[in-house]
């Protein structure tokens, strides 16, 4: 199993236009566009997992999806959506002239992108997709691929509907063994994410804040304000992993969707260095991986 870290910011990348924050007014930080990754068992046929509107940036950058070796050919063969949000959908509209391409998505998600975002009405005009919803078990792409329901947080443009609203992946290689666990939105660490991630050879998980204190220019700046948002802090989770680690030291811990407040964006920070120390990656864009 082949894996691209396409990107591993938060919404609105990194730095963010509207921000002046210290990591987004640091030159030296390295850019990061907003989080995604892609997946393939041959490394021939991939699948997008979320699609942000730095989707087209991505693509070009990986030399694994560009286009060929015919002049409409593309290595892409589909999307699986962990959310309805913004950041994670907007790509899709970018993908467009792509026919035929799957886009595998929870209930609630495939009625948000139907009815309250329209994309699936609007891409049908230029191909002819599907849209099949995501069950707890199946097989896409030559990959067992399981489902868990972590947070019922919908976006602000949805209506609302009964969830969940948001998924995490387990990918396994049925030839290699390799497993592949990520949840870049998680807004609790729920009793069954431990049996989830039993055995993963690596497990990329939301990293988004590092603590509320980070939470500047907001009102509720409270150690629940990034459970409310579905994010569970850096400061949080990194204890429960501490404890997993333990009970698979096999494993590697990576976080993504990193907002552009989050100290950790900085090498030299310690809670940089408190996150390695505990034997988790933060990992840069377009890291490729092997499984």
């Amino acid at each position: 199993m082949k894996v691209l870290l396409l990107g591993t910011a938060a919404g609105g990348g990194f730095p963010q236009w509207n921000c002046a924050c210290p990591t987004c007014a640091d030159p030296t930080l390295p850019p990061r566009t907003q989080d995604g990754l892609a997946i393939s068992a041959d490394g021939a046929g991939w699948y997008l997992v979320n699609a942000s509107p730095d989707i087209r940036s991505q693509i070009l950058a990986a030399p694994e999806l560009r286009a060929g070796p015919g002049p409409r050919d593309t290595p892409i063969r589909g999307v699986l959506l962990t959310d309805a949000e913004l950041d994670h959908t907007l790509g899709l509209l970018m993908l467009r002239e792509g026919a035929g391409l799957e886009v595998h998505a929870p209930p609630a998600v495939q009625t948000a992108l139907r009815d309250d975002f329209p994309v699936r009405g609007i891409v049908e005009r230029y191909g002819s997709w599907s849209w099949p919803t995501v069950g707890i078990h199946q097989q896409i792409g030559g990959l067992n691929v399981r489902a868990l329901p972590v947070s019922d947080k919908r976006p602000k443009y949805a209506n609302g509907g009964a969830g969940p609203w948001v998924v995490a992946y387990r990918f396994e290689d049925p030839r290699t063994g390799g497993v592949l666990v990520y949840a870049p939105c998680l807004a609790s660490l729920p009793p069954e994410f431990e049996e989830f991630v039993d055995g993963a050879t690596t497990v990329i998980l939301d990293g988004t804040f590092y603590d509320a204190q980070e939470m500047t220019g907001r009102t509720q700046a409270d150690s629940q304000a990034q459970v409310v948002m579905g994010h569970v802090p850096i400061a949080t989770s990194l204890e429960h992993l501490r404890k997993l680690s333990a009970l698979q030291p096999g494993t590697s811990w990576v976080y993504t969707h990193l907002n552009n407040t989050n100290p950790v964006l900085d090498p030299r920070s310690s809670q940089h260095r408190g996150v390695r120390a505990a034997g988790v990656k933060v990992l840069p864009d377009q890291t490729a991986l092997e499984l």
